[in-house]
């Protein structure tokens, strides 16, 4: 299937999206499922007999209106939320606790093989699960690197991406010569933001299309530590002889659209729920695709080991699961939908603004970020710092 050059007349831009990840990433198989309908609506089959409490540690900006309140209205569930806007700060909590105090985290895909040696999880009981409600390509995300020992830990969420975002009223960019290099240019000195390790891999895959430094689109920086370090060092190197270009260093959704409408910031490499967000709201931001590709990410949920309340989290799942929970999702947050049938319920705002942040070839060239191995995690942390510290 060929992207619709009329994006406001499409009703299943973000299931493309998918399609276009499973053929050119990590997941296998031809998207059947992108024009399906959509499961029935939501059944609790004794709406108000799970009554109990539920315990989430999820990102702060996943979980918009109404999803919670329509869950605990359809169940009884009380839900309790404790959001972080980073993995590693939801890494320190669970290490802290050794899983206690939660039911369901919200590991990001490429971290599996972190939560793997911390051993805070429990597998699912997947006979439990509507996992026939994921678009296929979704669900292999999850159990491409997410299964060990012949059981399944982690379940999709939403997905989105990392790429450019900008004031319109200050800028003019078009997709054609849109690239990470873009941050860099002089006209945006001071007026840039960015996570430091983010910013590394965007110049890294730069310069690979480029030819200044070629690294498999920064695939081989994954291989072993001392090709890392051969790899990063340079990046560094020039991140930090151009610190003055960038305004801030952002951590969260939050701090990205205060950047925007309240620092200064004019241009970014973010993520597309934020930047999306304030699109909607009808803010000057806007979020594009580069040449060098959209870094592309899957947010899941996974049981800890220490979670008491298991069937209220099963509940939990087997509703943000359905069509419409997944389309409030990514309605609310920017991100996109994991289920089929999702599509139908997504506002034509929505649809416009997934259209036009991936033009072109961007769903073909999606670069999704690999599974990153503790050593991987623990050097970048530290390139990052260097950066941050300069």
């Amino acid at each position: 299937m060929t992207k619709k050059t009329e994006p406001t007349n499409s009703s299943i831009e973000t299931l493309l999206a998918a399609r276009s990840f499973t053929r050119r990433v990590l997941f296998k198989g031809a998207l059947a499922a992108g024009t399906m309908a959509a499961a029935g609506p939501y059944l609790v089959r004794d709406a108000f007999s799970s009554s109990g409490e539920l315990s989430l540690l999820n990102w702060d900006d996943e979980l918009p209106a109404p999803v919670i309140p329509n869950f605990e209205k359809k169940t009884g569930i009380k839900v309790k939320t404790t959001p972080f806007s980073q993995n590693e700060e939801q890494i320190n909590k669970l290490q802290a606790t050794d899983g206690e105090g939660f039911d369901l985290c919200a590991p990001t895909r490429d971290r599996a093989p972190q939560f793997k040696e911390l051993g805070v999880l429990a597998p699912y009981d997947t006979s439990k699960l509507s996992l026939d409600n994921l678009l296929p390509s979704m669900l292999e995300a999850s159990t491409s690197v997410w299964t060990w020992d012949g059981k399944l830990y982690h379940v999709p969420h939403c997905w989105g991406s990392e790429a450019i975002a900008w004031r319109t009223d200050l800028a003019t960019l078009t997709y054609d010569k849109l690239s990470y290099g873009t941050l860099w240019s002089p006209e945006f000195k001071g007026k840039m933001q960015g996570r430091p390790h983010s910013l590394l891999l965007g110049i890294g895959l730069w310069w690979d299309k480029t030819g200044k430094l070629p690294s498999n689109r920064m695939l081989d920086a994954f291989k072993d530590e001392a090709t890392m370090k051969k790899i990063y060092d340079p990046i560094l190197a020039f991140a930090i002889e151009n610190k003055a270009q960038v305004k801030q260093f952002w951590d969260s959704a939050d701090n990205t659209k205060s950047g925007f409408m309240e620092n200064g910031c004019v241009i970014g490499q973010t993520w597309d729920g934020p930047a999306l967000s304030l699109k909607k709201q009808g803010k000057p931001v806007t979020y594009m695709a580069p040449q060098e590709g959209a870094i592309a990410w899957v947010d899941g949920w996974s049981l800890t080991k220490g979670a008491k309340n298991v069937a209220q989290a099963y509940e939990f799942l087997n509703y943000i699961h359905t069509p419409e929970a997944s389309a409030a999702v990514a309605d609310g947050s920017g991100y996109n939908p994991v289920v089929k049938g999702a599509d139908k319920f997504l506002s034509e705002v929505a649809k416009k603004n997934f259209a036009e942040a991936y033009p072109g070839n961007a769903l073909e060239n999606l670069w999704s970020r690999p599974p990153e191995p503790s050593w991987y995690a623990e050097l970048r942390t530290q390139y990052a710092e260097k950066f941050k510290a300069a």
